[in-house]
């Protein structure tokens, strides 16, 4: 399993050359087993430019798989733990949402294809998440 950070699905959207689009296109033509998240899905969502798009945008993305939190409090607790350990590596994040994200990778055991530095620096201090 594999899940597609909104990194990889906008560069994939606007016709990005990124090593990690490469990759989507790999598993999408492979049939193989790609997941987002609820936020991913919104953050999609709200990047549409038009009505038309953001249709097309939710009709595509909302029937994708969805890997959801384990339990409705502790991931948070966990992906609030990932940000701290990484403020306390000296590690700068950008987004606390990332961590949500990377924390459900971790609960599913999927491998998070990105193109986004945090991810790379959360797996810096949390290394049994694994980058696709």
């Amino acid at each position: 399993m594999v899940l597609v950070d909104t990194s990889v699905w906008i560069d994939f959207i606007t016709g990005r050359g990124a090593a990690a689009v490469a990759r989507l296109r790999e598993l999408l033509d492979r049939g193989g087993a790609v997941a987002i998240t609820s936020q991913i899905f919104q953050e999609i969502l709200q990047g549409a430019e038009s009505d038309r798009k953001f249709r097309e945008f939710a009709s595509y993305f909302g029937s994708q798989r969805f890997l959801h939190p384990t339990h409705p409090i502790a991931t948070y607790a966990s992906a609030a733990r990932l940000y701290f350990d990484c403020r306390r590596a000296g590690v700068t994040l950008r987004s606390s949402v990332d961590c949500t994200i990377a924390q459900i990778a971790l609960e599913h055991g999927a491998a998070l294809l990105h193109n986004d530095q945090d991810f790379e620096r959360i797996a810096k201090v949390a290394t049994q998440l694994k980058l696709a």
